[in-house]
């Protein structure tokens, strides 16, 4: 896109929170679970979309808004998708409890995997492309690796459900939020992992009766924030013992039971996250203030992302279909 080639040589510029909508993209017939920007560079105007309606989609989201590519691959709703590290392949995962990974230009699957359990949330190793963990509707989460297309390793944990993963920096440790609902659940709401080892660190980082739909991490400060079904997000340490900062709470939006996903800015300075009431709140970081909110859906906002190059360029997705681009 010749409108990212200026930025590909620079630092990232401040993030300004945008207030106008750009493209209103909505040829999904179901809700959009997951959405991600391109994660080469100068490939960042693609954007990749998860549904309800057992598609992904690539679109240019950055100089048409229009569809790119659409991947039936799954029999059912397909709840998470990630870009591979080299921008061309996407890993897929769903409620069909398959794991595909497609070749976005040919379209045709270089691996599909019958997983034991549905698939919920999957992430891709910081520092190994050819591996990635998944979790779902199981109490283990599951390291893969695609050159042999098989499991190399199993983490237990006493619970129902992954929600999300979040590999730490450097990808030897990591975090899983779990739905768990037992009396004492509160221990094991989020659980950090030795990668390798396949140990618990600790179950002991969040001690409210609340699950966490999401997390993410701060791109500079070693921290992460944990999005809570108690309508805030919380912000830990991301290093041992993970402690939470009593301090900030960044609060004001809705959850009410919805997988919302937050973001930090490329500059860490703005916290981004959707809304079950449709809206978008973006948070100053440092003083844990609403610093704007956007009306951007008419059903739940679900997920926000920043674009990694152009400065304040946005992406929103919900439970209405659509995806809409703000600047």
């Amino acid at each position: 896109s010749e409108l990212i080639k200026p930025y590909l040589g620079s630092r990232y510029k401040l993030t300004e929170v945008p207030k106008s909508l750009v493209f209103h993209m909505s040829e999904h017939s179901g809700p959009v679970n997951a959405i991600q920007w391109c994660t080469v560079r100068e490939q960042s105007h693609m954007l990749l979309s998860a549904s309800m309606d057992k598609t992904i989609k690539v679109w240019d989201a950055v100089d048409t808004g229009g569809c790119l590519r659409t991947f039936s691959c799954h029999s059912c709703a397909v709840r998470a998708a990630q870009w591979s590290s080299c921008g061309r392949r996407i890993l897929s995962g769903g409620f069909d409890s398959m794991l595909h990974l497609t070749d976005v230009e040919t379209g045709k699957q270089i691996i599909s995997s019958k997983n034991e359990f549905r698939i919920s949330t999957l992430k891709f190793h910081p520092t190994d492309p050819n591996v990635f963990i998944c979790g779902g509707f199981s109490p283990e989460v599951k390291t893969w690796d695609i050159r042999i297309c098989k499991v190399t390793r199993v983490y237990k944990a006493a619970v129902q459900q992954t929600l999300d993963i979040l590999f730490l920096p450097e990808g030897k440790e990591f975090l899983t939020s779990t739905d768990a609902v037992s009396r004492d659940s509160a221990d094991r709401t989020i659980i950090a992992w030795d990668f390798q080892s396949a140990a618990k660190i600790s179950n002991q980082i969040f001690h409210e009766r609340y699950t966490c739909p999401s997390l993410a991490l701060h791109p500079r400060d070693s921290t992460f924030v944990a999005q809570t079904n108690g309508n805030y997000m919380a912000l830990f340490s991301s290093q041992r013992p993970y402690r939470i900062n009593k301090k900030k709470r960044y609060e004001g939006h809705k959850v009410e039971g919805f997988a919302v996903g937050c973001e930090f800015s490329p500059d860490g300075t703005v916290l981004v996250t959707g809304s079950s009431d449709g809206r978008v709140f973006f948070y100053n970081y440092h003083t844990s203030r609403v610093v704007r909110t956007l009306s951007a859906h008419r059903e739940a906002c679900v997920s926000t992302v920043f674009h990694p190059v152009l400065p304040s360029l946005l992406a929103t997705a919900g439970w209405a279909g659509e995806i809409k681009i703000w600047q």
